[in-house]
């Protein structure tokens, strides 16, 4: 990872060169794929037992040189998709002493005033802020190593909590329909279900935000949604 210190900040950042190895990687790997379906495509129509017999026959009766320059083209194509998905992934982290600044090439940057952060802790991936009432600020998952996000913040001293949310044994896992939850949560939770299961992100960001006004805070495990209510004391 690169930490940075400018103007005042310091800034946590996957590095320049695997922004170079993503950009130039996925769409060479793209086109391997492609030249390697039409190199075994005959191969395989000739085996009685392999699977998806239909697409590989189809595949095999395009004459070359069109072929392969077709198949080398959409694994160009798919390789750049996959540049484009990862690079607007990518969290980065910009810590300054009144605030942090979380932000995503394909979103909005999030601000988080330092006077609303209590505790600053990783959470598996994800990196989390918390308030005072137990409310969190933020919660993004990134593949951003913990121990330059812990020097990061502790530079600017914010508090940082080696062991964790203090919350954490709060959590309950939520299932349909479930009592003691406010009012709306559980239609949202449910919505939220469905654009997890779908990797819808910006929809699960959406609904995210709405359980927060509720007083809701959600983590998720294995596809699982877990919750618990702000104000825990």
């Amino acid at each position: 990872m690169t930490v940075v210190m400018w103007d005042g900040a310091t800034v946590v950042a996957v590095p320049v060169w695997e922004r170079v190895l993503i950009a130039l990687g996925f769409p060479a790997l793209g086109m391997a794929a492609g030249w390697g379906l039409i190199a075994v495509a005959d191969r395989v129509v000739g085996l009685d037992w392999a699977p998806f017999q239909g697409p590989f026959r189809l595949i095999a009766k395009i004459p070359e040189p069109w072929a392969t320059l077709g198949a080398v083209a959409l694994g160009l194509v798919a390789g750049v998709l996959l540049v484009l998905t990862a690079i607007g992934e990518r969290l980065t982290v910009t810590v300054r002493h009144d605030a942090a600044l979380l932000a995503r090439p394909d979103t909005a940057a999030r601000t988080v005033a330092r006077r609303d952060v209590a505790a600053v802790f990783t959470d598996g991936k994800a990196l989390v802020l918390q308030g005072a009432d137990g409310a969190e600020h933020a919660r993004e998952v990134s593949d951003l190593r913990q121990a330059d996000l812990r020097a990061a913040f502790t530079a600017h001293g914010y508090p940082w909590r080696a062991d964790g949310d203090p919350y954490a044994d709060r959590f309950r896992l939520w299932v349909p329909d479930l009592a003691g939850l406010p009012e709306g949560a559980n239609a949202l939770l449910a919505a939220r279900a469905k654009a997890l299961k779908k990797s819808d992100a910006a929809e699960s960001a959406v609904l995210l935000a709405e359980l927060h006004r509720l007083g809701v805070v959600v983590r998720v495990e294995k596809g699982r949604q877990y919750w618990r209510t702000a104000n825990p004391a």
